[in-house]
C-alpha cells in the first residue's frame, strides 16, 4: 500500500486493520508533520481512536508488555533520566533500570528512534514498555512541571539589566545548553540581581541526593532563599560555568573563574567564582565583588575614638608594619583598603599584592596573585621593592619568606600593611615568632596589631530593650561597678525594613600598639596571653570588651557579641 511508504509502521498497521481508510491516514499525516505532533497523542486528541483501544491493539500487535503508568511512583524515577528535551522530543520517559537496561514507558512502541536516543544519551541497552497514551501525556506533564516550578513566573520576573561580559567567546557553548534552558538562564540572573539588591556578600549552589537548594551569605549569616529542584543540577552547573568562562565538561575536579555583570552603562560587578565536584554534583559559590558598595569612611567603621588614633597614627608613620587578623569575613579588608585611600595622595607610591583584588583604588598599584605562573606574594614583594615604593600591602602572610620580606621592608622605611589569620592581637605576635621569624625582629618592625570581628547591626526600627539577669551580664564579662550603674541592652524584633532584626554590620577591634614593655616581653619570650595582659593593662580593650560597649550604645545585641567574640 502507499502509505507503508510514507508513514510509520503503527499508521500502517492501523490502516491493514481497518482503523480508518487510507485516504485519512495520508490526510493525518500531513496534519502531523506541519503542527510537528507526535503520532499516537495526535490520534488520541483528536478522538481517531481511544487511548485504551490503542494501547490494547499495540500490546496485541508488538507483543510489548502494557504498564498502567498510574501505579507507578514518578517520583523514584531517578533524577539523572529527566531529560526533558528528550522527553518532550519522544514523548517517552525513562521508568527504571534492570541491570543494564533502561525501561522506556512510550505509547508508540515503533519509535526506535527513542529507544536509540535514550540508549545513546545514557549509555544504556534500551528496552519499551507500552503505556496508554491519555496516562502518558499526564506523566510528562508532571515531570515538566515539577522540573520547572522553582523557576515560577520568570518571564514576569523583573530581572534587572544584568548582563555578562565577554561570553560571545563562549556561544558555542551556550548554545549547546539550547533554547529549552532560557528558565535556567532568567533564573539564575534573577537569583544574582536579588542577591545584589540585598547586599550578599556569597551565593551558594549546592546539590544533595534529595534537595538542591541556594543561599545567601547576608550580614554574615547564610540563609536559604530557593530549592530548585534536584535535577536541575547539571543544567545549573553548566550556566554558572558558562558564564564563568570554565570548561562545562570538567566535572572532577575544582575549578575557579570569574565574572563580570554590567548592570548598567556605569556600573559593573565582579563575581569570583569557585566550583567543587561533591558526592551530589558540583557545588557553586560565588563571592560578589562590589567595588562601589565597600565604605571606606573610616568613621563609619565602628572605631572607638582611641581606636581610630591609634590606627591613623600607626599608618601616618613612614615606616614599620602594621598587622590586621581575624577569621575570613571579619573585615580586614576594608580596614586595609581603609588605610590605603587615606594614605593615597600623588605624593606616595603604593603597591599592593592581593589574591583576589577586590576593591579597585584609582593610583594604586594592584597586582592579582597567580601562584601558577610564580606570582606569588612574597615574589611581588621581592618585586616591589625595586619599584621605588613608600607604601606596600600585602594581602596576606603566608609562610616565612614573605614575613621576613615584609619584616625587611617596615626595617628599611617602608611602611607595610598586611594580614594574618589569627584569633587575637597577641596570637599575632607569638604567629610570626612560631614561623620563625626571631624575635628582635618582630619586636623592632611591628608597630600596630588590630585584630576585628563583624557584628551585625541591630535595626534602629525594630530593637527593643531586654532584660538580662545579672548574673548573665557578669557571665558576659561585665564588671559589678557597670552591672551597678545600670547596664541597657537591646535584642532583635524583625520588621519590613530589616533581616531577622539586623540591618548591615559594624567592626569590633582590638588594637595592640607595640610599646617598650610588649617589645620586652617579646624578647623575654612571653606568650600570647602574657602579652595580652600587658596590652590590656596599657588600655586596649579586647574583642569581647569592644564588643559590649557596642551592645550598651544599642548598635549590636548581646547575642550577637557571644557569636563574634566566643572562642
Amino acid at each position: 500500500m502507499p502509505i507503508a511508504k510514507t508513514t510509520s509502521g503503527l499508521l500502517n498497521n492501523l490502516v491493514t486493520r481497518g482503523f480508518f481508510p487510507e485516504e485519512k491516514a495520508k490526510i493525518i499525516l500531513t496534519s502531523i508533520k506541519s503542527e510537528k505532533a507526535h503520532l499516537v497523542s495526535y490520534l488520541v486528541s483528536n478522538k481517531y481512536i481511544s487511548s485504551k483501544e490503542l494501547a490494547d491493539f499495540c500490546e496485541s500487535e508488538y507483543g510489548i508488555p502494557l504498564l498502567d503508568l498510574d501505579s507507578f511512583q514518578l517520583e523514584d524515577i531517578p533524577d539523572k533520566f529527566i531529560n526533558e528535551k528528550l522527553i518532550d522530543k519522544h514523548h517517552a520517559i525513562p521508568i527504571y533500570t534492570q541491570g543494564h537496561t533502561l525501561y522506556i514507558a512510550m505509547s508508540d512502541p515503533t519509535n526506535v528512534a527513542a529507544l536509540e536516543d535514550f540508549g545513546f544519551s545514557f549509555a544504556m541497552h534500551t528496552e519499551a514498555l507500552l503505556v496508554e497514551e491519555d496516562k502518558l501525556q499526564k506523566a510528562i506533564e508532571k515531570l515538566i512541571e515539577e522540573d520547572d516550578a522553582a523557576l515560577g513566573d520568570l518571564n514576569e520576573a523583573e530581572i534587572g539589566d544584568i548582563d555578562v561580559d565577554d561570553t560571545e567567546s563562549r556561544l558555542d557553548e551556550a548554545q549547546k545548553m539550547g533554547d529549552d534552558d532560557a528558565p535556567i538562564v532568567k533564573y539564575i540572573n534573577k537569583i544574582l540581581s536579588d542577591a545584589i539588591r540585598k547586599g550578599a556578600s556569597d551565593i551558594h549552589f549546592e546539590p544533595y541526593e534529595k534537595k538542591y537548594r541556594v543561599r545567601l551569605r547576608i550580614d554574615g549569616i547564610l540563609t536559604e532563599v530557593a530549592t530548585p529542584p534536584v535535577n536541575l543540577t547539571n543544567r545549573f552547573s553548566a550556566r554558572l560555568k558558562v558564564m564563568s568562562k570554565l570548561d562545562i565538561a570538567e566535572r572532577r575536579i575544582p575549578q575557579d573563574g570569574r565574572i563580570k555583570l554590567k548592570l548598567s552603562k556605569n556600573k559593573s560587578m565582579d563575581l569570583r567564582v569557585s566550583t567543587l565536584p561533591t558526592m551530589w554534583g558540583e557545588k557553586i559559590v560565588m563571592r560578589i565583588l562590589d567595588s562601589s558598595a565597600a565604605n571606606l569612611d573610616i568613621d563609619k567603621l565602628g572605631y572607638s575614638d582611641k581606636q581610630k588614633k591609634q590606627y591613623l597614627d600607626a599608618i601616618s608613620k613612614p615606616q614599620g608594619m602594621i598587622l590586621i587578623t581575624g577569621p575570613t569575613g571579619s573585615g580586614k579588608t576594608v580596614s586595609l583598603y581603609t588605610g590605603l585611600n587615606i594614605l593615597n595622595t600623588p605624593e606616595r607610591n603604593i603597591s599592593t599584592a592581593e589574591d583576589p583584588v577586590e576593591i579597585n583604588l584609582e593610583g594604586i598599584n594592584q597586582v592579582q596573585m597567580n601562584p601558577k605562573a610564580g606570582l606569588t606574594f612574597a615574589a611581588s614583594l621581592r618585586s616591589f621593592l625595586r619599584q621605588d615604593p613608600d607604601i606596600v600591602m600585602v594581602g596576606e602572610i603566608r609562610d616565612l619568606e614573605t614575613a621576613e620580606i615584609g619584616i625587611k621592608a617596615a626595617q628599611t622605611g617602608h611602611l607595610v600593611l598586611s594580614t594574618l589569620h589569627t584569633n587575637s592581637a597577641s596570637e599575632t605576635l607569638t604567629r610570626l615568632l612560631n614561623m620563625g621569624v626571631p624575635a628582635f625582629n618582630v619586636a623592632s618592625s611591628v608597630t600596630l596589631i588590630m585584630a576585628q570581628r563583624l557584628a551585625r547591626r541591630l535595626c534602629e526600627h525594630c530593637k527593643t530593650p531586654e532584660q538580662v539577669s545579672q548574673q548573665d551580664l557578669t557571665l558576659l564579662g561585665f564588671t559589678p561597678n557597670q552591672i551597678e550603674k545600670g547596664i541597657t541592652t537591646y535584642k532583635a524584633v524583625g520588621c519590613d525594613k530589616c533581616t531577622d532584626g539586623y540591618k548591615g554590620r559594624v567592626g569590633i577591634y582590638e588594637v595592640m600598639q607595640m610599646s617598650d614593655a610588649i617589645g620586652r616581653a617579646i624578647l623575654d619570650g612571653a606568650n600570647s596571653i602574657q602579652l595580652s595582659d600587658i596590652a590590656q593593662k596599657e588600655g586596649m580593650h579586647t574583642l569581647r570588651q569592644s564588643a559590649l560597649i557596642k551592645a550598651v550604645e544599642g548598635v549590636t545585641s548581646l547575642s550577637e557579641v557571644t557569636r563574634v567574640t566566643s572562642g
